[in-house]
């Protein structure tokens, strides 16, 4: 059995992040949730997040300004950005996805989640590709 995905998800709406957490975790994710910015941030730097979905309008550190400080410690992390108030994000945003609320089917939300995890796995880069030049050579 491979092991779970961890997803941090963070929304200042207990209500919101509870659906979201029961709807990942049915999935088979394990979901660590957080209710602002800054506990998000810190339980981050503790390691084990393979993907941040983050609602983008929180008092303090915003969903914007939290996807930023986490690609500048992991920029392979893959990150989603959720609005119910804005439809149409126009900033500049380091998040992979932006998906206003209500606007999409919890099923696009998964296959956006499942996509971005695995791009984020992609292809071993840890050994350089071997040189097969030499098989054969005698």
């Amino acid at each position: 059995m491979k092991p779970k995905r961890t997803i941090l998800c963070v929304d200042d709406n207990e209500q919101s992040l509870s659906i979201r957490k029961v709807l990942l975790e049915t999935r088979g994710y394990r979901v660590i949730s957080c209710l602002n910015g800054e506990d998000a941030l810190s339980r981050f730097k503790r390691g084990g997040v393979d993907l941040v979905l983050t609602d983008l309008i929180m008092p303090g550190l915003d969903g914007a300004k939290l996807i930023e400080a986490i690609k500048a410690i992991s920029p392979r992390t893959p990150a989603i950005l959720l609005s119910g108030k804005v439809r149409i994000y126009d900033r500049d945003t380091q998040a992979d996805v932006f998906l206003p609320k209500g606007m999409h089917v919890p099923a696009e939300l998964l296959e956006r989640i499942r996509l971005l995890l695995v791009r984020k796995r992609g292809p071993s880069r840890t050994h350089p590709p071997r040189d097969a030049s030499h098989i054969g050579a005698a």
